[in-house]
């Protein structure tokens, strides 16, 4: 399987750390790209951990030649692209690194159009009209959009023994930086855990972004993005029987489980993640962006595509 990757945008270095798990990397070159916090944790895995059987980063584009190169040399990608358009018809896949949302449908249409399969980094689109026209490519399984916290191991205990938490009653996520870029990880963390559906965003009033989504069972769903903090992705869960603290770091082993359920749906054609959760996702994003600009709670259903 050749991939194409397409990145990147600005703060985002995810070209670099999702073609070097897929590829492997030159420790030399990597070192100076100037992505310090991705060196460190690649630095820190065993030889064994990279790469997919039959699957290799074969062409890449960025908008700047200086930084396509860099990635392509760190990340042993043979084909640096001047165009990404030159990608049709040359992969059998694509990744769009980049989380600056309005520039997803873009580079990601053409290559769905001609039946590439496509993986969208986080978040897909809050502009519901151009949600509306993905969703077909979502409910096929050619177009995958998720953040790598879905898979994070350190909820595996969760996931497994849920029922041993008895009713869940509140789930509260403390997270960095933006609602729309990080407040996503903490929607895709825990709504998989949740067997009811939301029905309304409302933005709190604090110093920092902070969120609240209502479930139709009475379950409450907190989410403060605490803007340029130290590093932090914490979930706290209070079950009726039960309540723990899980706090998230392992990147490298959120992507790598990514990009194999996404390489998984390119052999399969079959969708990773269901589409209806991808949706009310950005619906809720687009929900609380509505809340924080109107100062009301806003209700998923005035948001419906």
């Amino acid at each position: 399987m050749k991939v194409g990757v397409i990145g990147l945008s600005e703060g985002n270095g995810h070209p670099f750390s999702f073609s070097a798990i897929v590829n492997g990397y030159d420790p030399t070159k990597l070192a100076t790209a100037g992505w310090d916090p991705i060196y460190n944790y690649l630095a820190k895995r065993d030889a064994s951990e990279f790469g997919f059987e039959g699957i290799k980063v074969t062409h890449a584009w960025s908008q700047y030649a200086e930084l396509t190169q860099s990635l392509c040399e760190s990340c042993l990608i043979p084909n640096g692209l001047a165009d990404w358009r030159e990608m049709l018809g040359k992969v059998d896949a694509v990744i769009v690194a980049r989380d600056d949302e309005e520039s997803h449908y873009q580079f990601a249409l053409p290559f769905l159009e001609y039946g590439i399969p496509v993986f969208v980094d986080k978040p897909l689109t809050t502009n519901l009209e151009q949600l509306r026209l993905l969703r077909p490519y979502l409910e096929s399984g050619l177009l995958m959009s998720c953040s790598g916290m879905r898979y994070a191991q350190e909820l595996d205990g969760l996931r497994a023994l849920l029922p041993d938490y008895g009713e869940i009653r509140l789930i509260r996520c403390v997270v960095v930086r933006s609602w729309e870029k990080y407040g996503v990880h903490m929607l895709e963390a825990v709504l998989p855990l949740i067997d009811t559906t939301p029905y309304e965003v409302t933005a709190l009033p604090a110093g920092h972004l902070s969120m609240t989504v209502s479930f139709d069972n009475g379950l409450l769903l907190q989410i403060d993005c605490l803007g340029d903090v130290s590093p932090i992705f914490k979930i706290d869960v209070y079950g009726s029987r039960k309540h723990d603290v899980f706090h998230i770091g392992d990147n490298f082993s959120m992507f790598r489980r990514m990009l194999w359920h996404f390489f998984r749906s390119v052999e399969t054609r079959k969708p990773a993640v269901p589409a209806e959760t991808t949706i009310t996702i950005m619906r809720i994003l687009a929900a609380g962006r509505r809340s924080i600009q109107e100062r009301r709670s806003v209700r998923l259903d005035e948001l419906s595509l």
